[in-house]
């Protein structure tokens, strides 16, 4: 095999590779909603439902009682525009970084 053709194997071999992931992860979807459609049958037969088994929290994180957490970088342009750090970079902060400025420049 020459260099082009390998590439294109690769190309290939990669293409399959991320339709199998996709498929893998479609079918966990599909299989945890079945599984949890039985459950609740199960539980509903019962009298009961997920909370009270989970004790109330049914799959959903509770962040009433996390406290926000302070700003350390600020947009250049506009002010009300903050990131703690954590997280999903924002957009503006990602462009800077591409144009060659620095974290220390949106420091607050």
């Amino acid at each position: 095999m020459n260099r082009d053709e390998l590439e294109k194997a690769k190309a290939e071999a990669e293409a399959q590779l991320k339709a199998i992931a996709k498929a893998q992860a479609d079918y966990d979807g599909r299989r945890i909603k079945e599984l949890r459609a039985e459950v609740e049958a199960m539980l509903a037969k019962e009298g009961y439902t997920l909370d009270d088994l989970t004790g109330g929290k049914s799959g959903k994180r509770n962040t009433a009682g996390r406290a926000k957490l302070p700003a350390k970088y600020r947009h250049p342009e506009n002010a009300a525009m903050t990131w703690s750090g954590r997280g999903r970079q924002p957009q503006w902060y990602k462009d800077h970084i591409e144009n060659g400025g620095k974290a220390e420049d949106l420091a607050i």
